[in-house]
């Protein structure tokens, strides 16, 4: 046993050591090319904005109004989005937005905005938003957000030319917008079926209602009149000047819940569903819909009408903003509860229980890095929608990764390796003559996958989550020394492209099911970001790769492999090659409707 891992260790050794060489050689010669093509690479859709905060510009606490800084960063999103557009848009929607700091009375606000992919009339803009101390030239992050703008032309339809990016974020962005889109596209839907099938636990009727406020006394309704200087030059009101509005009347609504100034932290997406125009009243309506220990949510409400006479008037926009009270140490303070009123009161209530329980779950998933999570995540009902976008997205960022280097090549297959602080990646890449749908429905099928891959002994298929996703029970044969199987509980998540260029996705993680437990029987094994990325070279021709991010329990059995590609990873890719050649026209039914 010690023989064997002291050749695993200087398998792992030798391994990084020539990698290193390799890297430092291939960073050398990016770096020619870099200054061959010019230095100083800035994205043409790219748009920077200072801001001097004045007082006219603060709240009650001398601080930098959220609403002030909305309307910054609508501005400065828009002239990216007409820059690559050239011609007007419009706010469709803004991501939900974390606040990590507040702004002061003369400190900087650096807005910078660019557009990260371009869809048919639509387009991903990302901004990120810091403060800067002129005096002691500190600067603070102070969020991110994202906004789709739509591009607008009254006389002819509009069809936007697409990204190229060229650096290794741009082309992370570029690659996830299209993941981020498609979670959009489903956020209405998925509020809708998370209320009604997750189970929220409250506790409505335990609360001491001698010491709660009644949240009819939060409720807030004021009206704007759209006048030119609030509309851009189509007569169309901005978007960040309704964001302005909404967040002036849920800080009011908050203020009147605690007696305090209160703070916003979070807001949940701004979806733009009508326009308004020069002329238009705009009602705007908020209310407390639950306060928490610490915190509270405000719900928000913009309807529009043209004319006093008129009875209908217009759903524009809807948010939920979520609030704190600080103390003098910027600690958050105990919150009254509220006491909603029967009927929509209530329901709104139980909503807001259930959105804070999705938004921890996704804030976990989504915002939290590798290293500081558990590799397998929880499954449940709250969960799955933002699980199976990070399962996407995560193998979608490590193929966009630019420092992959060339280990080894054997009869037409590559062997790629990215080193990155504790994980080793590991990259396979083939040409096989088959029709890129075909191997994605082939190998989309896990259940299959044992007649290809020795490594999978049995797999079960445990739930069909939807048409997209699905969670599987593989065990595979016992590891160099060991002498118990591993066992895994996988997400898998498949996605065709959104366009032309882009690959089908399966993607590979662990996930934890309280029916699925680990047993004395196998070893619980995990795998924390792999998959499959297929595509199309040609007609019935496909690159296939392979990725996978090796954990630091596998990690010694990867680079030992890796070392020589002696048979583990060629051998296996080889059958996968194999597999696909015998099967191309012997597609389970159930997948050809995929």
């Amino acid at each position: 046993m010690k023989s064997l891992a002291k050749r695993k260790l200087g398998g792992l050794s030798s391994v990084f050591s020539s990698r290193s060489a390799r890297k430092s050689a291939s960073r050398t010669e990016k770096d020619g090319g870099a200054m061959a093509a010019g230095e100083g690479y800035r994205n043409p859709t790219e748009v920077q904005m200072s801001q001097l905060v004045l007082p006219c510009h603060t709240n009650q606490r001398g601080e930098l109004s959220v609403g002030q800084l909305l309307k910054w960063i609508d501005t400065a999103a828009c002239l990216s989005a007409e820059r690559h557009a050239g011609c007007p848009c419009v706010t469709a929607s803004m991501d939900d937005i974390y606040f990590e700091h507040t702004i002061s009375v003369g400190q900087v606000v650096n807005i910078k905005a660019k557009v990260n992919r371009a869809f048919n009339s639509s387009m991903e803009v990302g901004i990120q938003v810091a403060s800067e101390d002129l005096c002691s030239e500190k600067q603070w992050s102070v969020c991110k957000a994202l906004a789709t703008f739509v591009a607008h032309r009254e006389l002819s339809r509009v069809k936007l030319k697409p990204i190229a990016p060229r650096t290794e974020e741009e082309k992370t962005e570029h690659s996830v917008a299209a993941e981020r889109r498609r979670l959009r596209l489903v956020y209405a839907d998925t509020i809708k079926d998370l209320l009604a099938n997750c189970v929220i636990q409250d506790d409505l009727e335990s609360r001491d209602c001698s010491h709660t406020v009644p949240a009819e006394k939060t409720r807030v309704e004021s009206v704007e009149l759209v006048l030119p200087p609030h509309a851009n030059h189509q007569g169309n009101t901005f978007g960040g000047q309704i964001m302005a509005w909404m967040e002036n009347v849920a800080t009011i609504a908050a203020s009147r819940l605690c007696r305090a100034h209160p703070t916003l932290k979070a807001i949940e997406m701004f979806h733009f569903r009508g326009p308004s125009q020069v002329g238009d009243r705009l009602v705007l309506k908020a209310i407390v819909n639950n306060t928490f220990k610490h915190s509270m949510e405000v719900g928000v409400c913009v309807e529009a009408y043209r004319q006093e006479a008129e009875t209908h008037r217009r759903h524009i926009n809807s948010a939920f903003m979520t609030f704190v009270v600080l103390d003098a140490d910027d600690q958050p303070q105990t919150l009254p509860w509220i006491r909603p009123q029967p009927g929509d009161g209530e329901r709104r209530y139980r909503e807001a229980s259930a959105r804070k329980k999705i938004r921890l779950d996704r804030q976990y998933i989504v915002s939290c890095k590798q290293a500081e999570m558990p590799l397998s995540v929880p499954w449940d009902p709250s969960n799955q929608v933002y699980l199976s976008y990070n399962n996407v997205s995560s193998l979608k960022m490590l193929v966009a990764k630019d420092d992959w280097v060339l280990s080894s090549e054997t009869n037409q297959i590559r062997l790629y390796t990215l080193e990155e602080d504790k994980f080793l990646a590991f990259h396979l890449e083939m040409l096989v003559h088959v029709d890129a749908t075909q191997a994605f429905l082939l190998l989309s099928d896990l259940c299959r996958r044992p007649e290809w891959d020795k490594h999978c002994r049995s797999v079960e298929l445990v739930q069909q989550v939807d048409e997209d996703d699905a969670i599987y029970h593989i065990i595979s044969p016992a590891l160099g020394g060991d002498t118990k199987p591993q066992d895994f509980v996988v997400l898998a998540s498949r996605r065709k492209p959104c366009d032309n260029g882009d690959p089908y996705v399966i993607a590979l993680r662990s996930v934890t099911l309280p029916t699925h437990r680990e047993t004395p029987e196998y070893r619980r094994g995990e795998t924390i970001c792999s998959g499959f990325c297929f595509w199309r070279e040609g007609d019935q021709l496909t690159k296939v790769s392979y990725y996978n991010q090796a954990t630091p329990g596998f990690l010694n059995y990867v680079t030992t492999n890796v070392a020589g590609l002696s048979s583990e990873f060629y051998t296996t890719f080889k059958a996968c090659e194999q597999f696909l050649l015998d099967n191309r026209n012997d597609l389970a039914p159930s997948l050809q409707t995929l």
